[in-house]
């Protein structure tokens, strides 16, 4: 079973910044698509960003400027840099991994909360 360990969640001021981390227990191929949703209380969960493919970078347009996803040099870790962190952000974030179409996998989730 394939096992996503996210870290880096908190609590922080409008305006900071925080690093979401997540590693997965297996080797992730260029072919791969990891990425990091999130669901606020009462909201359906949204896609943040993803790599997909090892070239193509998505994010959703609410993050656009602000939030920096990445991979690490050993392929099997994914981050997510947030800056000018706002309200609205505060969310579970959770890292998926797509294997296969159909076939994906969830982290436990990591809180973050925007609030003064």
């Amino acid at each position: 079973q394939v096992q996503l360990v996210e870290s880096g969640g908190g609590l922080v001021q409008p305006g900071g910044s925080l690093r979401l981390s997540c590693v997965a227990s297996t080797t992730v191929f260029s072919g791969n698509i990891m990425g990091w949703y999130r669901q606020a209380p009462g909201k359906q969960r949204e896609l943040v960003a993803r790599i997909v493919g090892a070239r193509d970078i998505q994010y959703a347009d609410s993050v656009k400027g602000r939030f920096t996803i990445s991979s690490g040099n050993a392929k099997n870790t994914v981050y997510l840099q947030m800056n000018s962190l706002k309200p609205d952000d505060t969310a579970v974030y959770y890292c998926r991994l797509d294997v296969a179409p159909g076939v994906g996998y969830w982290g436990q989730g990591t809180q973050v909360t925007v609030s003064s």
